[in-house]
């Protein structure tokens, strides 16, 4: 690689090095919560500047696929539940507290893709899929009527499983060294029909917001497709724009 920060035939630097970390990620080279290079060792790695292996991390870090712990260095992110809840989930309520669903036990059913799946998650009419089904509860009240689908091929055994946990990218991470790398949201309104009214305890044709979630890996490829109804009674969606 060369020294220089910048090249006029190709991407900068910066990012040739930082896809090279990503790399590392998504091989398991260096696995969830290690302890990675610093910029030092990192500029002399690749044989750039300083300021350009800076610049790369940053670019990680930015992503949410590194951490910087002050006096400590820089890890490969490690989804827990709780991280999981605040970077994904964006209800708040009245007070400005973020809501942390809960969920009963939900028990995952394999089938093949429909039309909308296929179209969500790039799979084929001859492609299986898991699907997950549940009702998340706030303070003991169904809140969110969910609806996730993943390709059957990405996570082996887990439509055998009788028992879902509450938060799904971290056990992504743990078991099966998937990574959720970044989720596209697309917020609409809708009214409850009748089984949203049922499993939401709500009148017929009471307003809901619907956001459908399709999460990517760090190869850019759909893991899930998620589909979350729900009724915001004394909460909001919230996202800080940068």
């Amino acid at each position: 690689m060369a020294s220089t920060d910048t090249d006029e035939s190709s991407r900068p630097l910066y990012a040739q090095v930082r896809e090279a970390l990503i790399e590392r990620i998504r091989t398991g080279a260096w696995a969830p919560g290690q302890l990675i290079p610093n910029e030092f060792d990192l500029a002399a790695e690749f044989g750039v500047s300083q300021g350009t292996a800076r610049k790369a991390l940053d670019a990680l870090s930015s992503d949410g696929l590194v951490v910087r712990r002050q006096g400590r260095g820089t890890f490969v992110v490690e989804h827990t539940p709780a991280n999981v809840l605040f970077r994904f989930f964006n209800i708040f309520d009245d007070a400005g507290a973020q809501v942390r669903p809960a969920s009963p036990a939900a028990c995952p059913v394999s089938a093949l893709a429909n039309s909308d799946e296929q179209a969500a998650l790039g799979l084929t009419a001859s492609d299986r899929v898991i699907r997950i089904g549940r009702v998340r509860t706030r303070d003991g009240q169904p809140f969110v009527q969910e609806t996730l689908t993943l390709p059957d091929a990405m996570f082996p055994g887990l439509a055998d499983r009788t028992e879902i946990p509450n938060t799904l990218y971290d056990l992504f991470q743990r078991e099966f060294g998937i990574l959720v790398a970044r989720g596209d949201e697309r917020i609409t309104a809708v009214v409850a029909g009748p089984r949203e009214a049922q499993d939401l305890g709500v009148e017929l044709g009471t307003p809901l917001l619907r956001i459908s979630r399709i999460a990517y890996g760090l190869d850019d490829k759909p893991v899930e497709w998620r589909v979350s109804i729900c009724h915001l009674d004394r909460a909001h969606y919230f996202v800080r724009l940068k």
